[in-house]
């Protein structure tokens, strides 16, 4: 008898042509993530290539119920870690029928900036460290006592051990997944809070530091809920709002858990997951900044 797993896992370039391509974009939020899919004729190697595509935007609190139409413009494209073969993952941002961007498309204001003549000669390098917390079933980070509080901070940035490094196995699938992805993710580490790690993306020039940041945020919101063999933790992903780019999101997901953008899991507690972006300029030296969203 065929299981679940054999389905999920079959293999369509046996049979057809045809990809199965996933579009992902911000919802009204402007945090939560929202996805779909679709099946398309054959490969696409290029954003152009792909149909715009529409959703009811009055369901993401992005339009109002009688005039509900948004369209998806596809902007990047990354190999699906999860289907495999030639599917896709493709980032979009949203606009009104009429072609304007919607107001929580920020990506579009962006791209207008990163398009400027000036700003392509300066081919602007962006390094982007995004931090996230890992919380058990009752919404307490992973590794910290039961109703209690950890150690002081030491042992556990950089750390390794079963007392020191919480949910590596999630980090370590995310860290994968993006590298399958074709994400320029070049890090990962654990961080100074127990349940609390950070990767890195680029360097990466212009806007695609941004469809990048916002991949992997999705993949890992997947990831996490594939991690069904953890019966007894609810994870849950705490990420801060990355700074000046319009989240991780599907490895959460596949763990059975959920993804929060609250960038201050535990209220009394000081050591809050940052992201930071470093940028370096063809005519100047690097610059770096930080942003906590308190």
């Amino acid at each position: 008898m065929a299981s679940l797993h054999d389905f999920v896992n079959l293999d369509l370039s046996d049979t057809t042509e045809k990809i199965i391509a996933e579009y992902i974009w911000v919802g009204g939020s402007g945090m939560d993530m929202r996805s779909k899919a679709r099946t398309l004729p054959g490969p696409v190697t290029d954003p152009s290539e792909l149909p715009k595509w529409n959703y009811d935007g009055s369901s993401t609190n992005q339009a109002p119920g009688d005039d509900s139409e948004v369209i998806l413009y596809p902007r990047a494209i990354f190999k699906d870690p999860f289907r495999k073969g030639n599917n896709i993952l493709v980032i979009c941002d949203s606009y009104t029928p009429a072609g304007e961007p919607i107001p929580t498309n920020k990506r579009a204001k962006a791209a207008e900036i990163f398009s400027n003549p000036d700003v392509e000669a300066e081919e602007p390098w962006f390094g982007i460290e995004q931090e996230y917390t890992l919380l058990t079933m009752s919404k307490w980070p992973l590794g910290w006592p039961e109703n209690g509080y950890p150690g002081p901070q030491g042992p556990y940035y950089c750390g390794n051990g079963a007392d020191k490094a919480f949910g590596r196995d999630i980090v370590d699938a995310h860290y994968k997944a993006c590298l399958y992805a074709g994400i320029n993710i070049s890090g990962i580490n654990g961080e100074v809070m127990p349940g609390q790690w950070e990767f890195q993306v680029g360097p990466s020039v212009g806007i695609s530091a941004g469809d990048e940041v916002w991949a992997a945020r999705y993949i890992l919101e997947v990831i996490n809920h594939l991690f069904v063999t953890l019966p007894t933790v609810y994870i849950c992903v705490i990420l801060v709002n990355d700074v000046g780019f319009p989240p991780e999101q599907r490895i959460t997901e596949i763990a059975g858990v959920v993804v929060s953008f609250d960038p201050k899991p535990v209220p009394v507690c000081d050591l809050v997951p940052f992201c930071f972006f470093f940028l370096l300029l063809a005519t100047t030296t690097l610059v770096g900044s930080s942003c906590r969203l308190a």
